[in-house]
Parts: structure tokens; sequence; C-alpha cells
């Protein structure tokens, strides 16, 4: 079946293998067997699509569905790609369905996932609880809760009674994030001035960063993050984050959980500081342009361009993309001088686990989702 390949060489395939044809049906029962770039999980043939969608290589994917029988693997998205943007070969095989990438078919950058899944369950990444008379008012909860991006909820006829009602919250990025951020001569990176970064808030946060300020201990997650203005977004858009610290000598963004206390000490090479809640953040660090820092990875495409202003131009135009390399003419490859890298991340909500569970509901926030007037 499909044998997981970590292939570094098709990172930039998408650069020249799209096509202009939207193919948006499904395979029932047929494999696209090998070419995976790799696997994350899905709760289903159509949320799978359009991780492959999102995903800055994935051309076509192949979807393990619930009633698949030859070992334990269910719910496994692989996303893949070829050179020609092709399946080599098309197999039929029972539980699994396969498909193509909505990228030529200008696709919703948040999409709506309405449907609630029966006996599945989304394992971790819960930050709160709460307990509900139903899924749907669970469902609720998740919409109305601006961290919330999927729930679980257990049903009166769990085998555990004390957790019986319980609707389980749960977070993922819903803003780009940089998964490398390093020193790198000759290149220059930013990113795209379309808002994307942070949502919109009419109120203007006021100013609530630390200089040369070091918050020790209570670390939730190490990120990369390009500044301390770029650090304190992905504190705020995570609901468990309660303060944070960025060191800049090697881009490490540190959010901190603990709502006890904030003990601080001195220290040049560090930047500390609080979240913003329910206002807007001031957005000039998006503007700039980092000399010599590299966002290495996450390519979907790339192209000449005589500066790094041009680079940023391309991408604020171009409607995926998050951010953004520009190689200059001191870059080190003479071949890849002068170039544009243009880079995108999974955005939209996607479960670190899914599996089966009697007795149990899941599903997404409806916040993406349009009410009919």
């Amino acid at each position: 079946m499909v044998a997981f390949l970590v292939a570094a060489g098709l990172l930039s395939l998408s650069s020249f293998a799209f096509t202009d044809e939207c193919r948006p049906g499904f395979l029932e029962n047929m494999d696209f067997p090998g070419a995976d770039l790799t696997f994350l999980f899905s709760p289903s043939a159509e949320h799978c699509q359009k991780l492959c969608t999102q995903h800055p290589s994935c051309l076509f994917f192949t979807f393990l569905r619930p009633d698949w029988t030859r070992d334990n693997r269910h719910f496994y998205c692989y996303l893949k790609a070829t050179a020609s943007g092709e399946p080599a070969t098309q197999t039929p095989l029972l539980g699994v369905t396969s498909g193509f990438s909505l990228k030529p078919c200008s696709p919703d950058p948040r999409p709506c996932f309405s449907e609630t899944f029966e006996n599945v369950d989304f394992p971790g990444a819960d930050y709160r609880a709460l307990f509900t008379a139903t899924y749907e008012e669970c469902q609720r909860a998740c919409t109305q809760d601006p961290g919330c991006q999927f729930f679980t909820f257990i049903t009166r006829n769990f085998a555990q009674a004390d957790i019986r009602f319980k609707c389980h919250l749960k977070f993922s990025w819903t803003i780009p994030r940089t998964p490398v951020v390093e020193k790198k001569p000759g290149v220059l990176s930013g990113f795209s001035h379309t808002g994307q970064i942070s949502d919109q808030f009419d109120t203007a946060c006021q100013s609530s960063l630390f200089l040369n300020t070091d918050i020790p201990g209570s670390d939730l997650l190490s990120l990369k993050a390009v500044s301390a203005e770029h650090c304190q977004v992905l504190c705020s858009a995570h609901p468990q984050c309660t303060y944070f610290s960025f060191t800049s000598d090697n881009f490490r963004c540190f959010l901190k959980n603990n709502a006890s206390g904030m003990a601080t000490k001195a220290d040049m090479r560090v930047t500390s500081g609080t979240p913003a809640r329910f206002c807007q953040l001031d957005g000039n660090w998006v503007k700039l342009t980092y000399e010599e820092v590299d966002f290495r990875g996450s390519d979907f495409r790339n192209e000449p361009a005589d500066d790094a202003d041009a680079c940023q131009r391309k991408c604020t135009e171009a409607p995926v993309c998050q951010f953004y390399t520009y190689t200059n003419e001191n870059f080190s490859d003479q071949a890849f001088r002068r170039r544009c890298f243009l880079k995108r991340v999974i955005t939209m909500p996607a479960p670190p686990k899914v599996t089966k569970l009697d007795h149990v509901a899941s599903g997404f926030t409806l916040r993406n989702c349009v009410t009919a007037a």
C-alpha cells in the first residue's frame, strides 16, 4: 500500500507541476501508491483533500477510511506529489479514497467543515473542557470560543460514567507559522501584506513588550519567529499562552503557560511580553524585510524577481502566499540568485490524531460556515 516516505526532492515540485484543471471529485476504492510527501490524520476524504490543497507541495492524496481492514491504520491522509503532477499508477484497493488537490479550483482559504463524526475521537490538543447536554451545544461552545478549532463530545452511553456529557475544546493553528527561521547570507525574507497573520479587531492594543527581560520556565511550546512582535502574535493566537519570551540570536519563541505568576529577570538577549486579547496589535513588523534571514522550506512556487520588494509584491498578489524568501546577487548558489520563493503552510483546522472510539462525537468550529439568510 502506501509506504511513508519523506521525499525532500519533491518540496519544490509544485512550482512546475500544477495544472489548470480543477478536479474536485473522489475515486472510491482507488489507491495512488507511492510518491508520499507525508501523512496527516483526517476524519474524511473531504478534509484530507483540503489538507492536500493547503499543503505547499501536495498534488494528490490517498485517504484510509474507517472501513480499511488490512491493518489498524484508519483516518490516514497521505499527501503526494510527482514531477508530472499525476499519479504514476492507480490501483483498485478497498477501504481507500483518492483524489486531487483543489489548488486550481480557487479554494476557500478558510474552509467550512459542518459534518459531525460519530464514534470518532480527536485525541489531544485540549485546552478547555466543560459539560454540555448535547454535541450540538458542544459545537456551539467551540464556535463561540476564538481558540477552538475542533471538539470531541462524550455521549450519554460512554462506558466511564463520570465523564459523560463532557465537551473537550481543542486548538490548532489558524495563522501562518514559519517552520524554519535561520540566519543565511544572501537572502531576505518577509510576509504577505494581505492581513493573514492575525485576526482583525477595531481596538488598538497598548504596548506590552518587556525589553531585555526574560520570563524563565513555564514553557508551553517553543516555536520559530522572526521578531518579538511575531512571537507576540503566536502567543496571542494560542488560548493557553499567558506570556512569552523571544531570543533574537536563535529566533526562538517560547510560549509560556502559568496563570499564577510571572517572575522576570534581566537578560539582554531576550524580549518578553503578554498576549493581546481582542485588540489589534501593531502590524508594522509584517511589512518589514528581514535581511540575511531565511524562511527555509514550505515553497509552493519560485520564480525570478529583480529585488526583494518585487518578491514581496508577488507574495502579496498571490492569494495563497503567506511568506517568502528572496535570494539576491550575493547568494552562494549562482544558479538560484535573484529568485523569489513563495511559501505557505496549512492553516485550516487539523486534529493531531483521529481514532475510532465508541459513544463520542467529534467535529469542527462553524465560524467559517456561511449561514444562508
